[in-house]
């Protein structure tokens, strides 16, 4: 088949890369993509929040099967979109889609099916978040309710910050998706990942992982969309696995099938592990960004009849195998990420890297001509398996060395507390 992957990021780049492995894929497209996808695939010019560009693209090449990877294109409906006009398409409806767009809606199903997670309040004006600041003090978790790009979460640890953090959403530091406020308990515990497929009924599960979203070493500085990852994550044992599906995941699917918003996609869970058992942190509509690019790497199996199963309601009856293998990925970011940062500063070393062990996948580059070019802020996503989470890391980490480039900057620190439990 010929298959269009949407987006332009190091997940889009995982997820080509993958698709292109498929035997059952004769062309691959990934629109708009970026520096590195055009080894692999041919990068589409087309502005991706423009539907009908989108759709009229895959008209003019044919696609067959169109795999959609931005939360931010889930959310704005561009599933059901291309499926109106024809095309098979692996991405949850925008009803879906509302999982991850509104915090709301999502502490709204909790509360309906009696899903464990924080306790919230919901605001929609500033005075009225801070008094619910001013009685519930801090540590406090303020989070703007749409989609904000990873960095509309502020975990406080003082009521000051909390402050500030409510003052911003609510003078327009995030748009639109901060024009409400989800305030939450501050959850005690280790925050993991678990992925699962789902047709809307059906539920496969995949794999589980750590990202790490402080921009600095040892879990410091502002929130990032994620500056590193290992998967599995091994902190999660059988029975925290266990209680996770039958309390959160599958609850979940089933409530919002009994809502009339049956979810077909890849549902994210990002989980808190506390002494009370799991509960769910929030949940995103979408591969995760940078957990893709670990899963890839260990992913075994031919992914494309799982996204194509998933994509038409046939996902009963498949299975996934993994490597035995962890993979890490260390994110290398422009100089001032998350906030204000430059494009343009090239990049050397990069090309040549790949081996049986390494990757590094393009999250925001472009080239110009034989040069290779920084365009964003997250920038490469420099990953390696190895037997165990310190053999990942180590391998990861020589390759972010062999980079040349002095624009940018890495966490050296990626996997530090699976580290420390292995060397225990």
């Amino acid at each position: 088949m010929r298959v269009m992957v949407i987006g332009s990021g190091g997940r889009e780049h995982a997820l080509a890369w993958k698709i292109a492995q498929s035997p059952l894929v004769t062309a691959l497209f990934v629109a708009p993509g970026n520096g590195g996808t055009e080894a692999i695939a041919t990068n589409v010019a087309v502005d991706i929040t423009d539907h009908a560009a989108v759709i009229a693209a895959a008209r003019a090449h044919e696609i067959d099967f169109v795999v959609v990877g931005p939360d931010a294109q889930v959310v704005a409906g561009l599933g059901d979109d291309v499926r109106a006009a024809g095309f098979t398409c692996f991405c949850p409806s925008k009803a879906a889609g509302q999982l991850e767009g509104s915090k709301s809606f999502t502490k709204a199903l909790c509360d309906q099916f009696n899903i464990p997670t924080a306790a919230y309040g919901r605001f929609e004006d500033e005075a009225s978040a801070l008094a619910y600041l001013y009685v519930h003090g801090a540590p406090i978790v303020i989070k703007a309710d749409g989609l904000a790009a990873g960095k509309g979460v502020t975990v406080a640890m003082s009521v000051e910050e909390a402050e500030e953090a409510i003052i911003d959403c609510f003078s327009g530091a995030f748009g639109a998706s901060g024009a409400a406020v989800v305030i939450e308990e501050f959850m005690e515990g280790e925050e993991v990942s678990l992925f699962v497929l789902t047709d809307g009924t059906a539920v496969l599960p995949l794999t589980t992982a750590q990202d790490h979203k402080r921009a600095f070493d040892g879990d410091t500085g502002p929130n990032t969309g994620g500056m590193g990852a290992y998967s599995p994550a091994p902190v999660m044992s059988e029975e925290v696995y266990r209680r996770s599906m039958d309390e959160i995941v599958l609850p979940t699917v089933r409530g919002m099938a009994q809502r009339g918003t049956p979810y077909a996609g890849v549902l994210y869970a990002g989980l808190m592990l506390t002494e009370d058992g799991p509960k769910l942190v929030e949940y995103n509509a979408r591969f995760g960004d940078p957990e893709t690019q670990v899963m890839m790497m260990r992913m075994q199996s031919d992914i494309v009849p799982l996204l194509h199963a998933v994509a038409t309601s046939t996902l009963a009856g498949h299975s996934v195998e993994w490597k035995d293998a962890f993979a890490l990925t260390v994110i290398l970011a422009t100089r001032g990420y998350p906030g204000d940062y430059g494009k343009g500063s090239e990049i050397g070393g990069v090309d040549g890297l790949d081996s049986d062990t390494l990757t590094v996948f393009h999250a925001g580059t472009k080239r110009d001509g034989e040069r290779l070019l920084a365009n964003g802020g997250r920038v490469l996503n420099v990953t390696a398996l190895g037997a165990s989470v310190k053999e990942a890391q180590e391998r990861a980490y020589h390759g972010v060395d062999q980079i040349d480039w002095p624009e940018g900057f890495a966490r050296r620190d990626i996997g530090w507390r699976e580290i420390a439990r292995e060397q225990d």
